[in-house]
């Protein structure tokens, strides 16, 4: 057999299993981001806008740009979930900062089965929101790594904040 062939073959069998699990039917998403500006101000950051886009009262109509919920944090971590308001499928977030000569940020996204194609790209957008909203798109050294092989909808999204 090619050894090209099976070396091709076992990277997208690989990739595939990033992206969804079959043993529990959930949605995976994985963002590397790079930034040069210390971890700190990337995690506070991230924390201000996951608390300016809680879900409240202010929520109703506010689009993708609300029902965050900020779960947990700890140094370098931040855990948080996400209600689509218009599907009601939850992601839960994670972010892992660690700081070298760049900060390195990995974001996890996951959620639940769902039946509405349009769900495929809710992890991305989920986390990619929040990069966008928080204006740490514009840091110094700002650069995002992900495919469709380890976050599902990811070359399909169209991620509007309202």
């Amino acid at each position: 057999m090619d050894l090209k062939f099976l070396f091709t073959a076992s990277f997208v069998i690989f990739g595939a299993a990033l992206s969804i699990s079959l043993a529990d039917n959930t949605s995976q998403c994985k963002i590397k981001w790079l930034f040069g500006i210390p971890c700190d101000n990337i995690y506070g950051k991230l924390v201000n806008q996951i608390k300016a886009w809680q879900i409240g009262q202010r929520c109703l109509n506010a689009g993708e740009t609300c029902s965050y919920e900020l779960v947990s944090t700890s140094p370098y971590l931040i855990k948080a979930t996400h209600t689509s308001p218009k599907t009601k499928n939850v992601n839960d977030l994670q972010f892992l900062l660690e700081q070298s000569t760049v900060c390195r940020v990995t974001g996890n996204a996951t959620s639940g089965p769902s039946k509405d194609p349009a769900d495929t790209n809710t992890n991305f957008c989920s986390l990619q929101n929040l990069m966008d909203g928080s204006n740490l798109i514009e840091a110094e050294g700002y650069k995002r790594f992900t495919n469709k092989w380890i976050c599902a909808g990811f070359e399909d999204a169209n991620c509007t904040l309202s």
